[in-house]
Formats: C-alpha cells, sequence, structure tokens
C-alpha cells in the first residue's frame, strides 16, 4: 500500500511539482570545474530563462535573470502588520562529478523496498547498502536512468521553491510576508553567492533548499579551504637523465603517499571529523600540480590540516635541491554556525514550520557547504532545509517524491509562521540591533 503523504498539502503539492522537476533535471546545468565568467555554463542560463518565464506566469511580475545568471523575484505580502522580508534561495547548477547531459528522469511509483536496477550503466540502488533508501518503502521515487546523475542537487529545492511560490501566489488568503526568491549559479564551485547582492535581495533573513533527508535543518558547515601544490622539476630526454633528471611527477606522488591515509580522508571520517581530500593530480615531468580541498568544523583544526598538507610537500620536495614547490591556500567558505547564533528565531521559524507539516525537525551538520555558507557570512542569516534527494553527485542519485512534497509544503508553512506576532517581533528587534 502506498506511503501516506505529510499531509494533505503536501499530496496536492505533489504532482505539480514532479513535473517541474522532471522538467528542470532534463536540462543540463553542469557548472564548469573552473569558472572563467558567471555562469560558468550557458546551461544554467537555459535553466534560468525557464524559471523567469514560469514565475512571470504564477504572477511575481518582478521576475527577472541578470548577466551573471542570478535570478530574482519577489512575492509580495498578504499581511498588513510588521513581517519581515524572507529569503528562499537554491542553485541551478550541478555537480561536475557525474555526467550531468542527457538526464533521463525515472519514477518509480510505490517502490517495493527492493534492489533497483537502473537500466543503463549497470547502477544498482539496493537498500542494503543504503540506509536512507530503505526507509523508503511505498513511497514513489525518481531517479536517473543510470549512466547521469539525477541533478536533485539542488533541482529538487528549485523545484520545491517553485512549487510552494505558485501555491502562495494562487492562494492570496493564506498569510504571508513578503518574499524574495533567488535561483544562483555554480553553487557547486563554490561560486553561488559570489556575485550574490545581499543589500539589493533585502531579505532579513533567507532558507536554502539544499539538504537531504526528510525534516532535516542544518544550520552549520565545514569550513573550507583549497590547496594547490604546484612542484616544478628539471625535464630532459630520459635517455640522457642520469643524474639531471627532476622528476615532479614523482615528487608529486610522494607527497600523496607521505599523507595519513588511516585518517584525516573522506572515506576514513565521517561526523565531526575533518579531512584532506586529493582530488586531482595533473601535469608531467617538468611540473605537476596536486590539487586538495581541506574541510573542518573548527578553525583551528581547519588550519592544522592546512599546515600538515603544507609541511608534508615542503619535506619531500626538499629533498631534491633542484625542485621548487609553490603552495596557494584560497578560502572557500565560512561554518556559517556563528553567524546565525545571533538570530535563533531564523532557526526557531523553520522548526515550527517543519512541525506543522508533521514532521519532528532534526538538526544536523553538513560535511560539506551551502551558498548559505557565506550568505550568513556576508550578513544575510541563511540555514539549510532539506530536499528529500540522496546519493547526491553520483549517478545512484535518487529522490523521494513524498519527502519533496513535504519540503515544498514545509515553505508554505514557513511563509505563515514569518507572520507570527512574535517572530516578526523578533526579527525586527534583531533587525534594529545589527
Amino acid at each position: 500500500m502506498p506511503s501516506a503523504y505529510t499531509s494533505p498539502l503536501a499530496e496536492a503539492l505533489a504532482p505539480g511539482l514532479l513535473e517541474r522537476f522532471t522538467r528542470y533535471v532534463r536540462i543540463d546545468s553542469t557548472a564548469a570545474r573552473e569558472r572563467t565568467q558567471s555562469p560558468s555554463t550557458p546551461g544554467q542560463l537555459e535553466v534560468g530563462r525557464l524559471l523567469v518565464d514560469e514565475l512571470l506566469a504564477a504572477g511575481l511580475d518582478d521576475a527577472a535573470l541578470d548577466d551573471h545568471g542570478y535570478v530574482t523575484a519577489t512575492l509580495p505580502a498578504t499581511i498588513d502588520g510588521p513581517a519581515p522580508v524572507i529569503g528562499l534561495v537554491a542553485h541551478v547548477d550541478t555537480s561536475p562529478d557525474a555526467p550531468g547531459a542527457g538526464v533521463e528522469p525515472l519514477v518509480h511509483r510505490d517502490y517495493d523496498g527492493a534492489p533497483i536496477a537502473l537500466p543503463r550503466g549497470g547502477t544498482v540502488l539496493d537498500p542494503a547498502d543504503m540506509p536512507a533508501l530503505a526507509r523508503k518503502a511505498g513511497h514513489d521515487l525518481v531517479t536517473s536512468s543510470g549512466d547521469t546523475l539525477l541533478g536533485a542537487d539542488d533541482k529538487a529545492g528549485v523545484a520545491e521553491i517553485m512549487t510552494a511560490v505558485a501555491h502562495l501566489a494562487a492562494h492570496p488568503e493564506l498569510p504571508r510576508p513578503t518574499l524574495r526568491i533567488c535561483f544562483t549559479p555554480d553553487e557547486e564551485i563554490g561560486e553561488g553567492a559570489t556575485l550574490f547582492d545581499v543589500a539589493r535581495f533585502g531579505a532579513f533573513c533567507a532558507y536554502t533548499l539544499d539538504g537531504s533527508e526528510v525534516g532535516e535543518l542544518q544550520e552549520e558547515t565545514f569550513t573550507a579551504a583549497q590547496v594547490r601544490l604546484t612542484i616544478d622539476g628539471v625535464d630532459i630526454h630520459p635517455g640522457f637523465a642520469k643524474g639531471k633528471l627532476v622528476n615532479a611527477a614523482r615528487l608529486a606522488a610522494r607527497v600523496v603517499a607521505a599523507l595519513p591515509a588511516d585518517r584525516l580522508t573522506p572515506e576514513t571520517t565521517d561526523g565531526r571529523d575533518g579531512f584532506i581530500h586529493v582530488y586531482s593530480i595533473s601535469g608531467d615531468a617538468q611540473r605537476t600540480t596536486v590539487a586538495a580541498i581541506v574541510r573542518d568544523f573548527d578553525d583551528d583544526l581547519l588550519a592544522e590540516h592546512v599546515a600538515l598538507l603544507r609541511r608534508t610537500a615542503e619535506e619531500v620536495v626538499a629533498s631534491e635541491p633542484r625542485a621548487r614547490l609553490e603552495v596557494d591556500v584560497q578560502a572557500q567558505y565560512p561554518n556559517m554556525r556563528s553567524h546565525l547564533a545571533p538570530f535563533p528565531e531564523v532557526t526557531e521559524a523553520v522548526r515550527r514550520a517543519i512541525r506543522a507539516e508533521g514532521l519532528e525537525p532534526r538538526t544536523t551538520v553538513i560535511r560539506g557547504g551551502t551558498d548559505g555558507s557565506r550568505l550568513s557570512a556576508m550578513g544575510l542569516p541563511t540555514p539549510n532545509v532539506f530536499t528529500g534527494g540522496h546519493e547526491f553527485h553520483s549517478v545512484r542519485e535518487w529522490a523521494s517524491l513524498h519527502d519533496m512534497a513535504a519540503a515544498a509544503a514545509t515553505i508554505v508553512r514557513l511563509a505563515q509562521a514569518w507572520t507570527e506576532p512574535d517572530l516578526a517581533a523578533a526579527a525586527t528587534s534583531a533587525a534594529r540591533a545589527a
């Protein structure tokens, strides 16, 4: 027997939500790994244009796509009393970690709890390996065909915001504050907030719809840095190399091999553990670059991880006096915890909304980042809310329509929560203090 939706509202929103979601994921909006312009790929503009058309059709007359790929729109308030302006944010790009072109979404109605063999790529979704999947028997699931990602990260969030906003626009009798909507580009490569104009957006706070498990609320992320180690050697014809060749590629391999293998790697850590993740080694005997991302919830520990990576490279390269090492460290995004702490009403509002949807809020940490990481540091407190998607950045990605509908319904209830007098008053007080 099919599993029940969390509420009649969620059930009513589900059909339109599914139509939007499957429409959006078919557009290839994979972010480029290196950005030379915003957005980094033209597919993101294609999604943006579609969203603007749909927002205009829903009655949001100021919907627009700017030259950098940001979609913005406003849904006016339906109440006369004081209430803060609230933002809703999701990103249109998908990860370059798995193929994103030619996505063919498949809908699996009333999932029976068995392994799902997808038709392409030999991909199998096995609940024995995916505890979250095992809990979704009776749900309607959406997957890719097996040789691409699905794009639930974050087109599930996009579809949920669009569905909720269209519902609110069609029902002016529902109480709501002014809502500001923004869909960002290139979040997957850490650039979603780079050209975000917080002042022009004009919201007291915002919420990213970019989480996973139903009921999830996240107000803490990794602090993130990227490290590039560039090693210059001395190249020469290998037939005449004795005593002359300094092989940068071999030195790079020694650096990576010297890093801890039993700790501080993504595959050996979880919870609040940080890591050093070497994700690319490229080059040749003359010059080789090792690229790594470094993550931790504690800023001091993050600095220690970066120092370990630097020290390891320096010690290896120092063994060959003719080699040279360059170390480039770039901050990527901060832990949003300290920026959200002064505004407890922001997370209280979404907790009320989740409970109103019949769920119990689950506060978790993000072993990654969202646009909210940087937006919070930029002065726009922005926690993260669930979407119902799972196994992101892979061909195993899937989403529960039941949980996606719960997320869309939660947005509707969040709008109502912000019209409650105590939250509105708290926001007014916080804004004055700021």
